[in-house]
């Protein structure tokens, strides 16, 4: 009996550990991106990453610095018709994105545009809604 409530209590604490460390590693983008920092990267695609919760795009831009651009989660960009081959390495973009609070060289994505001219969305319905704001405020 004494053995049962101990195997229950660790497999408690177990299931607790891993639910913290998995709310731990989703934020809010007003906790680490700054809808009043928007930034335009253009550079070459160094590598896309297909994960959960959110795609990155690492770019590097003209001066040379390596960004890390948050996106929306693979699921997001299927439904947009992207897949995990859609940004291979050496591919040319221009990101229309929000800055990392912390100065970091990241940013959160709002549209992603090609040198010539074609827009994709991201996926991230937390910056889309950002930008629709801005527009709205602007009178687009």
């Amino acid at each position: 009996m004494h053995i049962k409530k101990w195997a229950v209590a660790t497999i408690g604490a177990v299931l607790a550990v891993g639910t913290a460390s998995t709310a731990v590693a989703h934020h809010s983008f007003a906790t680490e991106f700054d809808r009043n920092a928007p930034i335009r990267l253009e550079g070459t695609v160094v590598k896309f990453e297909w994960v959960n919760p959110h795609s990155w795009i690492h770019i590097k831009t003209k001066d040379g610095k390596v960004w890390r651009v948050e996106g929306g989660a693979p699921s997001a960009l299927l439904r947009r018709g992207w897949n995990r081959n859609s940004l291979p390495a050496g591919t040319e973009i221009i990101v229309d994105a929000f800055r990392a609070r912390d100065g970091d060289t990241r940013a959160s994505a709002a549209e992603i545009r090609f040198p010539n001219g074609r827009e994709l969305s991201l996926g991230n319905p937390t910056t889309e809604a950002v930008a629709a704001a801005a527009k709205r405020a602007k009178g687009d």
